[in-house]
This record gives structure tokens, C-alpha cells and sequence, in this order.
């Protein structure tokens, strides 16, 4: 992670990290319909050359949605995998439900398509795990366009995870474009959900703020991505600074009324906070009787997990 390097860069950093980086919803949805409605001639096309056998996929909903959902309609037997970016490790999620597998198994080992297919309720096999992997790849190549407005995913996709490995795989939440595809014999029809996290759709689609445009053009993407509700919002910053290192054994014994030294180096290391999440390091300081801190720097999680590895 590095630290942004403009005022308008600083306000979508410290935005997504409290309510998620988000546009608006009609711009959103076209724009993810807009992909997906070109990605279904390509995977049908893909899915009937990889099994040799017969299957329409059609586009069944598209909406704005949160990343976590992704698995929320999948029911108990499912296979998911994440697809990262050179911007984001999670450009993509992806999950295959039980009737889409089955489905898919039927048709690649020759099944016949007018008798309905046995459903999946167990741990998925093996091959079922590698034939969702399969699917997963087919689909993220079709919706990973190219050029300019290319999502730059890093294919090929990781093997796909099941049972309780994808259950209790954390998600990082986000405002997203959620995308439901299905795919269908005469007899039976699955669907594949593809979440997109909506800062990763607007970076290549005309959403996203322009980074490197003068404040008052910053200000009016500002307005235009984030709802007026959002920014009338009020957080609660909270300031805090770093005592000093104790041993557990000092810790025991401390008693009432004893005096504590601050570090050397504490005035400069203020963090300020909202929701939890730290935005910036300050310094802090005295203005008259108030007592103050200067934003100094946004705050970088990376630096700081390396300064933990090596301290002093």
C-alpha cells in the first residue's frame, strides 16, 4: 500500500476505508450490464468448445450489491474463487452453485441433456472441484475485456475452494456489481455469480475520480460518485498516541499513582481515527489552552506492519 499523492486520491482512500468506494447506482448497473451482456456470446461459446456438448448461458440479473453477498443465494455446496488485478487482490469473486455443477459434470462426461441430472449435496469431488476451475476460468476470461477498458486480471484463476474452506473464507467488504449468469441443459440450469468490487468497475469504465485532474474537477467527481446522504455522515475521530513498551512483567506491577515516561518519539506518532480504521498520522501538539494534532501524513498499514517487524 502506498500513500496517495493527491487531495482527491486522499479523500477516496479514506472514503473507502469507512463506507466503501461506491458510484452511482444507475451508472454502476449499466456499466456491469454493459460488460456482462458482452461476455454471454463469448463464455457460451467458450463452455461449448471446452465440453463439446450443448449449453445456453444467459444474463439473469445484474444489481449493485456488497462483496460478502456473494455466497449469500449458493446454498450449503458451492465452489468459489478469487481473481486478483494489479490494483486490487480481490478484482473478482466468482462462485459456482451445486446445480451449476452438476450440470456441467453431466455435460463434459457425456451425460445425456433431456434426462435431469442428480443434484450435489455433499463435499464436491475432485473433478467436480477442477470442472468449477474450469468454469471459473472460461468466465473470467470473457469478462476480463481488453485494452484500455480491460479489468488486467491475473489468469489463469487460482483452483477453485469448496466446503468449509470457501464458507469460511473472509471476504473483504465493498460495494460491488453483482452479475448472475446462467447456464442450462433442456432439463437443469445453474448460475455463476461474479462480484466485481465497484472501485475496480469505475477505474475502467469512466467512474472513477480522476486522479490527476485540478481540485474543482476532483470535487465534482467527488459529488457525483458519493450520495449526499453519505457525505452529510458523521464519524466520531478519535486521536491516539503510543505510551511506551513494557514488559508483561513491568505491566503486573504497576500500581496506582505511578508515572508513565512517553517515548521520545510520541509527539510525531499520533494516529488519528474514525470507525475503527486509522486515516492519518499526526503530530501532536498545543495551540494556545486546546491542546491539537497536525495531520502529517495518510496513513500507511503496509509501513507500519514492516515498523512492527523491526522496532527501535
Amino acid at each position: 500500500m502506498t500513500s496517495p499523492g493527491s487531495p482527491s486520491q486522499t479523500r477516496s482512500l479514506i472514503i473507502e476505508r469507512l463506507v466503501g468506494d461506491s458510484g452511482e447506482a444507475d451508472h454502476v448497473i449499466g456499466a456491469g450490464r454493459g460488460m456482462a451482456e458482452r461476455a454471454v456470446p463469448l463464455l457460451q461459446k467458450s463452455l461449448i468448445g471446452e465440453l463439446g456438448a450443448p449449453v445456453t448461458v444467459d444474463l439473469r440479473a445484474v444489481a449493485v450489491s456488497r462483496v460478502p453477498e456473494a455466497r449469500s443465494d449458493a446454498g450449503d455446496t458451492f465452489a468459489m474463487t478469487i481473481v486478483a488485478s494489479p490494483t486490487s487482490s480481490d478484482a473478482m469473486t466468482l462462485v459456482l452453485d451445486a446445480p451449476g455443477i452438476a450440470v456441467m459434470v453431466c455435460a463434459l462426461f457425456g451425460g445425456d441433456p433431456d434426462v435431469p441430472v442428480s443434484p450435489i449435496e455433499r463435499e464436491l469431488s475432485q473433478i467436480e472441484t477442477d470442472v468449477a476451475t474450469t468454469v471459473f476460468q472460461l468466465v473470467a476470461q470473457a469478462l476480463n475485456g481488453s485494452g484500455k477498458r480491460s479489468l488486467e486480471l491475473r489468469l489463469p484463476v487460482q483452483r477453485a475452494m469448496s466446503g468449509m474452506e470457501a464458507k469460511r473464507r473472509v471476504l473483504r467488504d465493498g460495494a460491488s456489481v453483482r452479475m448472475v449468469f446462467g447456464i442450462s441443459t433442456p432439463t437443469d440450469s445453474g448460475t455463476v455469480t461474479v462480484m466485481i468490487p465497484q472501485r475496480v468497475l469505475l477505474a475502467t469504465r469512466g467512474g472513477a475520480a480522476g486522479a490527476h485532474e485540478d481540485d474543482h474537477a476532483a470535487g465534482s467527481d467527488w459529488r457525483a460518485r458519493f450520495s449526499e446522504e453519505v457525505m452529510r455522515s458523521a464519524v466520531m475521530l478519535e486521536a491516539t498516541m503510543p505510551l511506551a513498551r513494557l514488559t508483561l512483567g513491568d505491566l503486573a506491577s504497576l500500581e496506582v499513582g505511578q508515572i508513565i515516561e512517553f517515548e521520545e518519539t510520541a509527539q510525531s506518532q499520533a494516529r488519528l481515527s474514525a470507525r475503527d480504521k486509522t486515516l492519518f498520522v499526526c503530530d501532536f501538539g498545543k495551540l494556545g489552552q486546546n491542546y491539537t494534532v497536525r495531520v502529517r501524513q495518510p496513513y500507511d498499514a503496509g509501513q507500519d506492519f514492516i515498523d512492527g517487524l523491526m522496532p527501535g
